[in-house]
């Protein structure tokens, strides 16, 4: 019986000439496996590799990522900060949607990413993503800039850079989602602080109980 996989290392090797699906005989060049700080408190995720990602083999790399590189330091995060990853791992011939199967195949290895990671934040961005991860049909119009706390994790889905660079109308509310998740975080930053505050000036006491659960540290979150 194998032993179960314990690292992003070791996960990434095991999917480096993925054949489960019909991606791999599609044209893909490479798995894009995803990149980042391996315990960062935020995550996002995206669709699929398109061509630049593809070729350079780490996702959001193209427009869309330089995108969503200005994005994020608005509001004071970094791609060494977080962790970058997509729901499909390969590149659909001609940027197609993911095929039903396609996403069936390949997520578990995105919930073992998520699972490894341990984010207290994870952002969708678009439609398959979000769909994904909250499992069950929703249009990322109705249900962008909202959280969900979900059993694990806090889910912020957001439109997709590519979308918003195709319909100049998304734009402005891609950057208004972005508005509203440095809110989100900071509001997350200022109740961490307070709590370490007065955890600091209270007289030390035998800890009687048990550590905070993951359901409370969501509670940071607090809408």
């Amino acid at each position: 019986m194998s032993q179960p996989l314990t690292t992003l290392q070791e996960l990434a090797a095991s999917l480096h000439n993925c054949q489960r699906c019909p991606l791999a005989r599609l044209g893909r060049s490479q798995v894009v496996f995803g990149v980042g700080n391996p315990h960062a408190s935020v995550m996002f995720v995206g669709e699929a590799p398109g061509y630049h990602e593809d070729q350079k083999g780490e996702p959001f790399v193209g427009a869309a990522g330089q995108l969503l590189n200005e994005l994020l330091q608005l509001v004071g995060l970094s791609r060494a900060e977080i962790y970058i990853a997509n729901v499909i791992k390969c590149r659909p011939p001609n940027n197609r949607d993911p095929e039903p199967q396609e996403v069936e195949t390949c997520k578990p290895f995105l919930l073992q990413q998520i699972a490894m990671i341990q984010p207290k934040l994870v952002c969708s961005l678009g439609n398959w993503a979000t769909q994904t991860l909250l499992e069950r049909k929703v249009g990322i119009t109705r249900v962008h800039g909202q959280a969900f706390y979900l059993k694990e994790f806090v889910l912020f889905p957001l439109l997709h850079p590519a979308a918003a660079l195709h319909q100049g109308t998304m734009l402005q509310p891609l950057r208004d989602d972005f508005q509203k998740l440095k809110e989100l975080l900071d509001r997350h930053g200022q109740s961490a602080a307070t709590q370490q505050h007065a955890a600091s000036d209270a007289a030390p006491t035998p800890q009687t109980e048990p550590p905070i659960s993951i359901a409370q540290q969501m509670d940071l979150f607090g809408s």
